[in-house]
């Protein structure tokens, strides 16, 4: 009797004490940023960490900018899964050294970031691999208008990567190679382009990112630009202005893309030690991901949906980012 009262005991105080912790974790607010990758992970750790951590997670909608600006000024929302931090480092620096918000994952996607991509058949077929070798072979992406000139496909004016498409464009000596920069005209102009090219079986170069629908979609390659990078005063203080600014720009690779999970301190003191290590662990393939909102786009599928459709689809990925108890608490909620 005694022995089975002390099991008992032990069984009561287990359960008694994992009561504790998962109510300790309380309610946290989540960036559901607007989109699709951003989403499909908000909601990813929103069943991750109510149904294997205890924690009420409540979405809120979200951006770059207001959301790390209402994170760092307000103290909410508590987790941003997704942010590119380039264009909030200096004070995304500085609230980070107060302690006030926590890089928790500098790396939630692998091989995401931006640059020149072309269709796999180009590597393939013709060895293209880098810029080097792109720029040897301008009669393999024919201009539309002029058959003898490549066609390099840029952004679309007002954004920021136009200024640094054409400084590239310059630095590279690419008009004397052989090539012509297209201006889509627009984001659907930009989408349009890749995939027609794509459908009709033709080569396609030119600016884009991942993770992205159109990149998974076609399993577009990023290139290498072959060459070492540029320098920050290069990058700063002439790739990213316009010819009038600047007109000696030099060659260079893209800036590295930063793009972290980050978290308020109240996160980090309400989820626990335990949430910060899977926040941590929570690192999505980047195929994986491109091949996720392949399916968003084909189901017009919200983040709540694809995150069911992840984490049954792909359980031997988020069981890893766990414990094998919260796995198995996580599966049994689903």
């Amino acid at each position: 009797m005694k022995s089975i009262t002390k099991i008992l005991a032990v069984i009561f105080a287990a359960l008694f004490f994992n009561n504790i912790a998962n109510a300790a974790c309380g309610k946290i607010t989540y960036a559901n940023m607007n989109w699709a990758s951003a989403s499909l992970m908000a909601n990813v750790d929103k069943i991750i960490l109510e149904k294997g951590f205890g924690c009420e997670v409540e979405l809120v909608p979200g951006d770059t900018m207001p959301s790390f600006t209402s994170m760092n000024e307000k103290g909410a929302p508590d987790v941003a899964p997704e942010l590119w931090a380039n264009s909030v480092m200096n004070p995304l620096k500085k609230a980070v050294g107060e302690k006030r918000i926590h890089i928790v994952n500098k790396n939630p996607i692998s091989g995401l970031g931006e640059g020149w991509f072309v269709n796999p058949a180009v590597v393939e077929k013709h060895n293209i691999k880098t810029v080097q070798d792109l720029l040897k072979r301008p009669d393999l992406f024919p201009h539309p208008e002029d058959k003898s000139k490549g066609a390099f496909v840029g952004c679309p004016a007002g954004w920021g990567c136009q200024l640094i498409n054409n400084q590239l464009f310059k630095a590279f000596d690419m008009e004397a190679k052989g090539w012509k920069l297209v201006d889509p005209g627009s984001a659907a102009g930009l989408d349009a382009s890749m995939t027609k090219a794509n459908e009709r079986g033709e080569n396609w170069v030119g600016y884009y990112w991942s993770p992205t629908t159109l990149i998974g979609k076609y399993d577009m390659r990023l290139l290498d630009f072959g060459v070492k990078w540029g320098g920050d005063d290069n990058w700063h203080n002439c790739l990213v202005k316009s010819e009038q600014e600047c007109s000696t720009p030099k060659k260079s690779t893209w800036v590295q893309s930063e793009v972290y999970s980050v978290a308020t301190d109240n996160f980090k003191k309400t989820a626990g030690s335990d949430a910060m290590k899977y926040m941590k662990n929570r690192i999505y393939p980047g195929a994986v991901m491109n091949s996720m909102l392949v399916y968003m786009d084909a189901n017009q599928a919200e983040g709540e949906d694809a995150a069911m459709e992840f984490m049954t689809k792909h359980e031997k990925i988020w069981s890893k980012w766990v414990s094998s108890s919260v796995a198995k608490k996580i599966k049994a909620g689903i």
